[in-house]
């Protein structure tokens, strides 16, 4: 597919669960994968990075909950990605609304079929 060339994906960073209790989700997967979180942000989300550099996170979202996952697709520019997207017919939240967060740039998407996904720009 054409658009995914022009957005520039190189990869997946993480693949994420929505979380209506972080804290008790974190524990759960705390115990079950064996290891604490590798970053955490407190009442918003948690994240474990397995030696292979794959990571697994939890995510509580501030409003509209709803059960469900998504996956973070690594682009080096995601306001570009964002725009290629756009061009692309790509459905984005918030018209492509990019988040600054301390460690990442984020532009939340939805595909053909109503599944979310991330363009993921890390930080550094």
């Amino acid at each position: 597919m054409t658009t995914a060339n022009t957005i520039g994906v190189t990869g997946i960073d993480a693949t994420y669960y929505l979380a209506k209790d972080l804290e008790r989700a974190t524990e759960f997967y705390t115990k079950l994968l064996g290891f604490a979180p590798t970053m955490a942000f407190p009442g918003m989300a948690s994240e474990w990075t397995f030696p292979s550099g794959v990571t697994f996170g939890l995510y509580r979202p501030e409003e509209d909950w709803h059960s469900g996952s998504g996956v973070m697709f690594n682009v080096p520019d995601v306001s570009a990605a964002v725009a290629a997207g756009k061009a692309g017919g790509v459905k984005f939240d918030d018209d492509g609304k990019i988040e600054d967060t301390p460690v990442c740039f984020m532009a939340f998407a939805q595909d053909s079929e109503g599944n979310t996904f991330i363009l993921h720009q890390p930080k550094g």
